[in-house]
């Protein structure tokens, strides 16, 4: 049943999302990846019930004390921009991003691939182009800290360089998944 119920989801969410369909990287490698991702979304999601516990703690400490804490509302907002940081990746390699489907459904599984390639490829150039300069970013919070918490902004602005290099990271796997796939469907044609 659990497995009929997995087939299930993944069928909907392939009609869902077109892009699904190109195959994803399996065996060794696949599951390696799979790790990764599941250790970026752990700790993507701790960051948000960790967000969702400071928000609390500042509603509470306004309501039933008689002064509130004014540093719950910086690390919620630190808190935030680490969970985008560290899912940013994830979201691409899965094709959960928002995007506009105007023509997805209407290509066949090696123009998908194909598609796949360009659009990591666009986002991989473009993350390769921004990873120095995020860097550089975040070498100016090394003599600032954050005014609340007394943070050094290092960590913070950091986090520009986790999303390009997740990014990067990613647009490669995704370029590699799209072109092992059109070289798959090629070789398939050919067979037939």
């Amino acid at each position: 049943m659990n497995s009929d119920q997995e087939a299930l989801e993944k069928s909907a969410l392939e009609r869902l999302d077109s892009m699904s369909t190109v195959p994803k990287f399996q065996g060794p490698i696949g599951r390696v990846i799979g790790w990764v991702d599941t250790c970026f979304l752990a700790l993507a999601v701790t960051a948000l019930v960790a967000i969702a516990l400071t928000v609390l703690l500042q509603i509470s400490s306004r309501l039933f004390l008689p002064f509130s804490i004014s540093w719950t509302e910086e690390l919620s907002r630190y808190l935030f921009i680490y969970m985008v940081a560290l899912s940013a990746g994830v979201v691409l390699r899965q094709n959960r991003n928002i995007s506009v489907e105007l023509f997805h459904h209407l290509l066949g599984p090696r123009l998908k691939a194909a598609f796949q390639v360009l659009i990591c490829l666009l986002t991989g150039v473009f993350a390769f182009l921004v990873l120095p300069y995020a860097w550089k970013y975040a070498q100016n919070g090394t003599w600032q800290t954050s005014p609340t918490l007394g943070i050094p902004m290092l960590y913070i602005f950091f986090s520009t360089v986790v999303t390009f290099a997740l990014l990067l990271v990613y647009s490669l796997l995704g370029c590699l998944e799209g072109i092992i796939a059109m070289c798959r469907s090629s070789a398939s044609l050919q067979e037939s």
